[in-house]
């Protein structure tokens, strides 16, 4: 599958695309499937609705020392709509005109929609992993057992998610206690409290669930050695296991899930929520949801 590679900050000083743009910036982004899952759907909505004939989803590479001199030039070109991945999604914080109360909580931003004046941050991170739980393993987070592993950025969106979602109880796990502790320390709201509880991955805790739902939001899994950020064999069987990790699709956590019996998704249809919602905040439309799964999955399946 030919990929086209990223365009940089240099490409916006005479950026001409007569259309309407919208992109994702990150560093390094040429693995980014986001334009494939994008594009699909507004060729799909154009067919429906010419006013999105010349949309289109672009991807750039944007040091971070460069990301608030690449903002003002997106929004000088008219960008409508931004994605932000890695590691721009809280350094970008205190460059947006405003942002939703969700992206405050989560402190962090992955959608941009254009205003005569700035952009409006959003974080559709959350509702695309609540989403994603709920279509591919059933999972409900209200009244459930949660368990997350990680301390990083996704770990603090799915942490507010499930939080603000009701869950019973959020057991944090990592393997650096300093990130943790730091972690822990952002949820200032006493509601949170009773139900927050934190771990060691070196060594699980005698009062943690064995059941309940498992999600992975550590970068364990990434490369195909990595092993499993934890070992499963102390759980019950009937533990729903989510890895937010979509390439590879069969990470060690998740191979060891099926080896237990355990229901298990990867990252992908995360991935695909959250992209469906930025798309709807951008157009005011309703996304293709299943173009947008279709796309992303064939793009992975023959990359």
């Amino acid at each position: 599958m030919h990929v086209k590679a990223p365009y940089d900050l240099n490409a916006l000083n005479d950026w001409d695309f007569e259309g309407t743009s919208l992109a994702v910036i990150g560093h390094p982004v040429a693995h980014s499937i986001s334009p494939v899952m994008h594009n699909a759907a507004l060729q799909y909505m154009a067919k429906k609705d010419s006013r999105f004939k010349d949309w289109h989803y672009f991807k750039f590479d944007i040091e971070p020392s460069q990301l608030a001199k690449a903002l003002t030039r997106f929004h000088a070109k008219r960008f409508v709509g931004l994605n932000l991945t890695v590691p721009h999604k809280a350094a970008v914080l205190p460059l947006v005109k405003k942002m939703t109360t969700e992206a405050h909580r989560m402190g962090a931003i992955n959608t941009l929609l254009w205003q005569p004046d700035g952009y409006i941050g959003h974080n559709t991170d959350g509702y695309g992993l609540e989403l994603a739980l709920k279509k591919t393993l059933g999972v409900k987070l209200q009244r459930m057992s949660v368990m997350l592993l990680g301390a990083g950025g996704a770990a603090r969106a799915a942490a507010v998610q499930c939080l603000n979602a009701g869950c019973q109880s959020l057991w944090i796990g990592n393997r650096s206690l300093e990130r943790l502790k730091a972690l822990l320390k952002s949820f200032k709201d006493p509601i949170y409290a009773e139900r927050l509880k934190s771990f060691s991955l070196a060594r699980l805790p005698v009062g943690l669930p064995r059941t309940g739902v498992l999600i992975n939001a550590t970068t364990l899994g990434l490369k195909p050695n990595d092993p499993s950020p934890i070992d499963l064999s102390a759980f019950d069987p009937s533990l729903k296991v989510y890895d937010m990790i979509y390439q590879p699709p069969q990470t060690s956590l998740l191979r060891m899930a099926r080896q237990y019996g355990m229901a298990s998704a990867n990252g992908l249809s995360m991935l695909v929520h959250q992209g469906a919602r930025a798309l709807s905040i951008w157009t005011q439309t309703k996304a293709p949801v299943d173009v947008m799964h279709e796309a992303a999955f064939c793009s992975l399946k023959e990359g």
